[in-house]
């Protein structure tokens, strides 16, 4: 009896382990962004699939990250995996035709281009296109790069977006400089 009792419990752990991953990736995005499937925007394009790994070299939102970003957050993925996390990338490099996807989405959601701003920039500011973006989840992986990013170079930009990084190598000595409120609030995002 105490037999069926360990292996029950057993098959019931890793049942629990093996779909923590598909709910642990999910984080509160203040819009849905397709994923890289038939109705959506292709991987080609800088759509991610779920539950990508930082260290997934088949897919362009990975490995079209500027090389110097991806090492650090390579590192810190690395550094994290021994508290037990795993670093999910729910966004990183994208075409300039996606970013101009999810900002008429995101102007098609929030009513406004002002108000769209806060959460998209346009293809030619964004920090995605150019491949120095990273959004990062889930939310655990988040917060453990708000706590311990700035030793990689890490640093959150935006208050509202606890998801995205960015490389700042200065940080690492002198610490990550203070977020913007939003994206509106960026020097980089007025052009």
């Amino acid at each position: 009896m105490a037999a069926v009792v360990v292996g029950s419990a057993a098959l019931v752990g890793v049942l629990v382990v093996q779909s923590l991953p598909s709910l642990s990736s999910s984080i509160a995005w203040p819009f849905d962004f397709p994923r890289g499937d038939h109705h959506g925007p292709a991987v080609d394009d800088g759509a991610v699939p779920a539950d990508v790994s930082v260290f997934d070299d088949e897919i362009p939102a990975v490995v079209n990250l500027d090389p110097d970003l991806l090492g650090a957050l390579r590192r810190a993925a690395s550094d994290a995996a021994a508290d037990g996390l795993a670093f999910v990338v729910n966004n990183g490099w994208r075409s300039p035709e996606y970013q101009e996807q999810l900002l008429r989405e995101a102007v098609s959601k929030y009513g406004s281009e002002r108000e769209a701003a806060r959460w998209v920039a346009a293809p030619n500011t964004s920090a995605h296109v150019s491949g120095e973006a990273v959004d990062v989840g889930p939310a655990a992986a988040a917060a453990w790069l708000s706590r311990h990013g700035a030793e990689y170079g890490l640093c959150q930009i935006y208050t509202n977006e606890p998801w995205h990084y960015e490389l700042r190598p200065e940080a690492s000595e002198d610490g990550c400089p203070p977020p913007y409120a939003d994206p509106t609030q960026d020097p980089r995002m007025q052009q």
